[in-house]
């Protein structure tokens, strides 16, 4: 159950994420590739990632026009990730055309990458949806709509909060993958995160895969907060 935890690599410096990384190493960790490490680093610090034997998702959300995205994705299933995401707030065709784009740039012979959609960020509560984005709905049916939107449209699975997961996975299928970010251990701070889970709630919730940040990264000692993380959430952790 190892290699369905996924650690966030929130950092934007090689010298940041190498602090950060290298006593993570000898457990060749999932690592998940956001906005800040990619658009600094660029492409060639996820082939560095490919060559040490990680695993990476490659949380960059992408949202466009179909034919954008169908050509990001051709470039991006060159870099060979294992999990790539949009949103689905882009729609079906949008979402068609990203895994047309995959299937496109993924080299003869190997496997395309894994492709979910992102269905509401978990920083999202019902204020913001109603007051914000003008979304008059409740949280849960637009989180299920949207996933039953990218299950329809060919994607593998979802991003979304633990407390979906099952909902997701009887809306669409069991199969259907449900990637849970807004993982915290309990003693953890929320942070900008509304709807989080400790990792044995998102187990028994029915997430696939936990990314976890910062009760990871910034933790005083990261390699054991790491390793009470994969316990817990394979349910070997008992509370002292």
């Amino acid at each position: 159950m190892r290699d369905r935890v996924i650690v966030a690599l929130d950092v934007s410096t090689q010298e940041e994420l190498e602090v950060l990384l290298n006593p993570l190493l000898k457990f060749k960790p999932f690592v998940k590739v956001g906005m800040e490490l990619f658009y600094t680093q660029g492409p060639d610090y996820i082939r560095r990632l490919k060559e040490w034997g990680l695993s990476v998702f490659l949380d960059i959300k992408l949202h466009d026009i179909p034919t954008t995205v169908q050509k990001a994705m051709r470039g991006i299933a060159k870099l060979d990730v294992d999990i790539i995401n949009c949103h689905a707030a882009g729609g079906a065709e949008m979402m068609r055309a990203a895994i047309t784009g995959l299937d496109e740039g993924t080299p003869f012979g190997r496997k395309r990458p894994t492709c979910i959609a992102v269905t509401q960020l978990t920083s999202t509560d019902q204020v913001m949806l109603e007051q914000e984005l003008l979304i008059q709905h409740p949280l849960k049916g637009v989180v299920k709509a949207y996933g039953e939107l990218a299950y329809k449209s060919g994607l593998d699975g979802v991003v979304c909060s633990a407390h979906e997961a099952s909902l997701i996975k009887q809306a669409t299928s069991t199969d259907f993958i449900t990637v849970t970010p807004g993982i915290r251990l309990a003693a953890d701070q929320a942070n900008d995160q509304k709807r989080i889970a400790t990792p044995g709630e998102a187990r028994r919730l029915g997430s696939d895969y936990i990314v976890v940040g910062r009760s990871i990264t910034q933790a005083a000692d990261p390699v054991a907060a790491y390793e009470r993380v994969t316990k817990e959430w394979s349910e070997e952790y008992v509370q002292a």
